[in-house]
């Protein structure tokens, strides 16, 4: 398991430096001028060229070197060139932690949801419970989040006023997102637990169990989710570093200042700074989840072997 683990680390900064390298390039092209004004007007040419030439965005070559070369000495993603005096590591300082929040509510209510509704389908298989938790599953899965998010904005949230319609800094301002970023994950762990327990529970050891005496739910707690829980820890890893960093379309919707909103207004203007500093961010939160997900094999099944 060490191994692993230091084999993973090694391979973080060639698997950054691919993502950098291919991020790098395709911001580069973006259409537009990341020293327009918000009020689409241009500064002279004189000042423009000088701007230009000291955030090394007149050569891709200059940049990428310099920009490197103070990721890597410094941990420092440089100035936005949209948000005036700030800079990138200060809008993920304040970011990061908002999305982070939003995202552990989100997979906590998605793990519960989907792993109850997931065992109801397999223990009941064809009755009305698992027949709703099939179909409640699709429609979270069809579903997409600014659909979801707008009916629950409307309804909860304009109708009801059980929650605010938007902001942040209250704890219920975190409850409709939430749910809304919930909503697929949940649906994917219902149906991945709901196969999963269905084909294990059918096994000849868990046969024996029963015929010893033991109770349905011991059964199911100590001996057949273990098993059935690897397909759903497989996905809980991309999954916990996507709720995680945030979700463009909900923070958009609820009004929520998360990492989300920073990337699309980074793409809209072309900030490269910030588009690589985010995209970095994300990919090294990603990889490192991916790692726990292989270790936490191990400890949830130890007949797996870790090369």
């Amino acid at each position: 398991m060490i191994r692993l683990v230091v084999i993973r680390l090694l391979q973080l900064p060639l698997i950054l430096a691919v993502i950098f390298g291919v991020t790098l390039t395709l911001a580069w092209f973006i259409p537009g001028n990341p020293l327009d004004r918000p009020d689409q007007s241009r500064p002279p040419v004189e000042i423009e060229q000088a701007m230009l030439r000291q955030y090394n965005l007149d050569s891709p070559w200059r940049f990428a070197r310099s920009y490197v070369w103070n990721v890597v000495t410094r941990l420092d993603f440089g100035p936005s060139l949209q948000y005036r005096d700030q800079r990138v590591n200060d809008l993920i300082n304040s970011g990061l932690p908002v999305s982070a929040i939003m995202g552990v509510a989100a997979l906590f209510i998605a793990l519960h949801v989907g792993l109850i509704a997931g065992a109801i389908g397999a223990l009941r298989p064809g009755g009305v419970l698992d027949l709703s938790s099939v179909v409640i599953a699709l429609i979270g899965v069809s579903l997409p989040t600014f659909v979801t998010g707008s009916v629950l904005l409307v309804v909860f949230g304009g109708l009801l006023q059980w929650a605010p319609i938007a902001g942040w800094g209250t704890p219920m301002h975190l409850v409709l997102p939430a749910i809304t970023l919930a909503a697929a994950p949940a649906a994917y762990i219902a149906r991945l637990i709901r196969l999963g327990l269905a084909e294990v529970l059918s096994n000849d050891y868990i046969r024996t169990a029963r015929a010893k005496g033991l109770s349905p739910g011991t059964v199911l707690v100590k001996h057949a989710m273990k098993v059935a829980f690897l397909p759903v820890l497989s996905f809980l890893g991309p999954a916990a570093a996507a709720t995680m960093t945030g979700s463009f379309v909900v923070e958009k919707v609820f009004a929520i200042p998360g990492l989300g909103e920073h990337f699309v207004n980074a793409v809209l203007n072309k900030d490269q700074f910030l588009i690589l500093g985010l995209v970095l961010t994300y990919s090294t939160i990603l990889v490192l989840f991916n790692l726990i997900v292989d270790v936490a094999y191990a400890w949830v099944d130890p007949r797996i072997e870790l090369d």
